[in-house]
């Protein structure tokens, strides 16, 4: 435990181990472990939630060379997954480093990286312009770096046997502000005569912020008679013991409770499209996909040795780690441009 009152160690002692560094990016050697998975994940999201409330940490070199000190990291619940999972395999190589991951939604990572108390901000969307103005006022320069790519996925409970898909005309119905739809049969008249219970991610969260631009065509439009929650396991625990209900969120959070609910294909004009691995880098599942992102604060990358290997770790990682968790790593090409962005940093 820090001076903040927040912990960030590794929950065993299996490592993951890199073959070569950042400029190979790939690994291709990994000691005997644990496989990640988003159940290992949630067991310490509720630890993350209070975890978001800590302050930024030191910085610093210990004895003999050893890195040393606190990375604080806070943001998007979808991408907490992918950053919790570096964050542990590199305390495991670097354990005089503390590195604590919080989950206040995208909106509110962005607000206090722009405020100066976190050195990396998660978010499932790019940095809009009121927060790179505050960034600007505040005299923070950072860099945006893509990590691995995301679908949300429109989910029902399983004894839905009714809905063989939606249009994305029918999702904006059903989500708009002032939506008229209430039951089943307001989406299509052949449907249950049942009330529609709905659940979704909460104002501060990237994916809601996507979701209404992508499906109602404004972000942040939507309608508020719905269960809203930060924490994606409590809307797939919602729609989980709903048979009525619907949601959305990360397709990640499908994947790791697919035993629980049945994915919604999406006919976005080209036909109904099932959420994928392969859907969602193909892009074919439109307009669902999406790319996820870090985004870190230059000074702290070019001046703490703690936070630049962190990060120049995170690239290396990724590629792996990414589908452990659910998600989608990026194209070669792609990733080799989040690494020269760092070279071009040093």
């Amino acid at each position: 435990m820090d001076r903040n009152g927040c912990v960030g160690r590794r929950l065993d002692g299996t490592s993951v181990v890199g073959a070569f560094g950042l400029a190979g990016v790939r690994r291709d050697r990994r000691l005997p472990g644990r496989r990640w998975t988003r159940g290992a994940v949630a067991a310490t999201l509720a630890a993350a939630l209070v975890l978001g409330a800590c302050g930024g940490g030191g910085a610093g070199g210990g004895e003999g060379g050893q890195l040393s000190g606190t990375i604080t990291i806070d943001g998007s619940s979808t991408v907490y997954p992918i950053t919790q999972a570096v964050a542990e395999e590199f305390m495991a190589e670097h354990p005089g480093v503390n590195v604590t991951v919080g989950v206040s939604g995208t909106g509110g990572g962005f607000q206090k990286f722009t405020r100066g108390e976190i050195e990396i901000s998660n978010a499932s969307r790019p940095i809009e312009a009121d927060e790179q103005a505050a960034a600007e006022e505040a005299g923070i320069e950072y860099t945006e770096l893509q990590v691995a790519l995301d679908g949300i996925a429109v989910v029902v409970n399983p004894q839905n046997d009714w809905v063989d898909h939606l249009t994305v005309e029918e999702l904006k119905r059903i989500w708009e502000p002032n939506s008229t739809v209430r039951t089943w049969r307001d989406v299509r008249p052949e449907w249950p005569d049942e009330p529609i219970r709905l659940y979704g991610p909460g104002t501060d969260s990237g994916t809601f912020d996507y979701f209404t631009e992508a499906v109602v065509g404004e972000e942040g439009a939507s309608r508020t008679d719905y269960t809203a929650s930060e924490d994606d396991n409590q809307l797939v625990t919602g729609v989980a013991n709903d048979k009525y209900a619907l949601g959305y969120f990360g397709f990640a959070y499908y994947v790791e409770n697919r035993d629980k609910l049945r994915a919604v294909p999406i006919d976005g004009g080209r036909g109904p499209v099932e959420p994928t691995e392969e859907t969602i880098a193909s892009g074919s599942y439109t307009p669902l996909s999406r790319p996820l992102f870090i985004y870190v604060n230059n000074e702290a990358y070019r001046t703490r040795p703690e936070v630049r290997a962190f990060v120049d770790y995170y690239l290396e990682v990724v590629g792996e780690l990414a589908p452990e968790v659910g998600y989608i790593p990026l194209p070669d090409e792609v990733l080799a441009e989040q690494v020269a962005k760092l070279e071009a940093l040093r």
